[in-house]
Parts: C-alpha cells; sequence; structure tokens
C-alpha cells in the first residue's frame, strides 16, 4: 500500500513537472507574441504616417488638387496656428 502511494505521489510530481516545462513554454511564447504585436502595431503607425505624408505630397505636386488634400492642408495650417498661439502666450 505505501509503494503504491509513492508511485502515485512520484507520478503527480512527474505531471506537476510537465506541467510547470508547459506553462513557461506558453509564457515565453506568449511574451514573445507581445513583442512582435507591438513591433507590429509601431509598423502600422509608421506606415500610416508614410501614407499622410505621400498624400500630402501629392496634393501639393498635384495641378488642381482635390478638395480632400485642400482640406486637410488647411486643417494642418490651424494645427499649426494653434500651436504658435500657445507658443505666443
Amino acid at each position: 500500500m505505501l509503494e503504491g502511494v509513492r508511485d502515485q505521489v512520484n507520478r503527480l510530481i512527474a505531471l506537476y513537472e510537465a506541467q510547470k516545462q508547459r506553462a513557461d513554454l506558453l509564457e515565453k511564447e506568449l511574451l514573445n507574441s507581445r513583442q512582435e504585436l507591438d513591433t507590429r502595431k509601431k509598423q502600422i503607425t509608421e506606415l500610416n504616417r508614410q501614407i499622410d505624408n505621400l498624400k500630402l505630397t501629392g496634393a501639393f505636386m498635384g495641378s488642381g488638387g482635390s478638395p480632400a488634400a485642400k482640406e486637410r492642408i488647411n486643417r494642418l495650417i490651424g494645427e499649426i496656428d494653434k500651436c504658435i498661439d500657445i507658443l505666443q502666450k
């Protein structure tokens, strides 16, 4: 009977160790996934900024410019004016 209990305890310890290793592996995978997600978010932000810059460049280079481009330029000028006002205070 005592031998059976020992076997069961050893089996439980082995199962615990296996689950601990699995949990450690999953934790590492989660950390890697979070880091990759952060990297991708930064990439998306940078690409969106580049798209905005290209649109703005296209608006300046275009012959007449689209109404949306003119609106964007006017909005940017307004933001610049607000910044200047804040700096002057």
